[in-house]
């Protein structure tokens, strides 16, 4: 019987230059996702090394300043007040409280402090209280993000002035799959806070989550999205989904942890130049499959033993592991 036999489909050399970034085609990105593991992982590898020091990771630390109650109905998300999930909804942090969390982040080794607030959009008012933290925070030489929902006109520009480096804002998926998860919002919507982020100056980090019981071809799709945006995001995280009781997307098919590590891939050959972060759902993945998602291109990880309500490794376990690989903060 005549065996089949897989043509090989490596990047053009652009993809490591930085000239205009090449326009990546959805049936493209399928196309690494198809290939054998170990060149999907060389060539991932070989991008990283002409854009990054492979032995460092950046620490991102991330804090809940305002947690539950969100009109929104995110499938995923146990803070919506559209799921029982047994998340009190809690009012907006003060100053001295987050930086305290924001000091111990820091002594721990973090370079960026983010806060996330659980707001479909945040009022003015809110704005103004979310400015008082970010330059608090930004007063300790910390790189500051926050995500807060969709921004109305001027509000990026008002977070902007008060110190703000980052805006986090996920696309969570591909564009056809947008509506099996959220009902309360268009995938549009998403895209038109990240054009006002843009339009401040401000640097974009925005990725998605997979595991939702998408496809490949919508996991590929993600990643198009991600590495089509002009220019694409300086940083882009990459969320395994995390079940939590109550929410639609509990009991969810497990996704083979061997296609997260080709979604890392994707990722990092496609957007050679943004940091990649392991983000939620890493605490599940094991070591083993962290330091391949690490050999994959990832280079940044939240740090801290809690990602907003959901868990993660704690400090001491991050620690251990990039000793035992030889890697280091960025």
């Amino acid at each position: 019987m005549q065996q089949a036999t897989i043509q090989i489909v490596r990047p053009a050399s652009p993809v490591t230059e930085l000239a205009a970034p090449q326009r990546w085609e959805v049936a493209q990105i399928e196309a690494l996702f198809a290939l054998p593991f170990h060149e999907l992982l060389y060539q991932a590898q070989t991008v990283h090394r002409a854009n990054f020091d492979p032995a460092e990771v950046q620490l991102s630390t991330l804090l809940s300043i305002k947690t539950g109650g969100c009109a929104e109905n995110c499938g995923y998300c146990p803070q919506s007040a559209a799921h029982d999930t047994g998340v009190e909804a809690t009012a907006l942090m003060k100053v001295d409280e987050v930086l305290v969390a924001a000091r111990a982040a820091q002594a721990a080794g973090a370079t960026r402090f983010c806060m996330g607030a659980a707001w479909r959009s945040p009022k003015e008012r809110d704005i103004e209280k979310v400015s008082a933290l970010i330059s608090a925070v930004k007063g300790l030489g910390l790189e500051t993000c926050v995500t807060l929902g969709m921004l109305g006109d001027g509000q990026a520009e008002a977070l902007r002035d008060a110190g703000l480096d980052y805006y986090n804002h996920n696309i969570d998926s591909a564009p056809d799959k947008y509506a099996d998860i959220v009902q309360t919002r268009q995938f549009e919507d998403r895209l038109d806070t990240l054009e006002r982020v843009r339009g401040a100056g401000v640097k974009v980090c925005c990725g998605g989550i997979v595991g939702m019981g998408e496809t490949r071809t919508q996991r590929a799709g993600l990643i198009a999205e991600l590495a089509n945006m002009e220019p694409y995001p300086e940083s882009v995280p990459i969320n395994h989904l995390v079940q939590v009781e109550g929410t639609p997307m509990h009991g969810t098919e497990v996704l083979d942890p061997f296609e997260f590590v080709r979604t890392i891939a994707a990722a990092r050959i496609t957007m050679p130049h943004t940091r990649v972060r392991l983000s939620a759902g890493r605490q599940a993945l094991g070591e083993a499959v962290q330091a391949l998602c690490f050999m994959a291109g990832a280079n940044s990880i939240f740090y801290g033993d809690k990602l907003l309500v959901t868990g993660n490794p704690d400090v001491t376990a991050d620690q251990a592991l990039l000793q035992k690989l030889g890697m280091r903060a960025a």
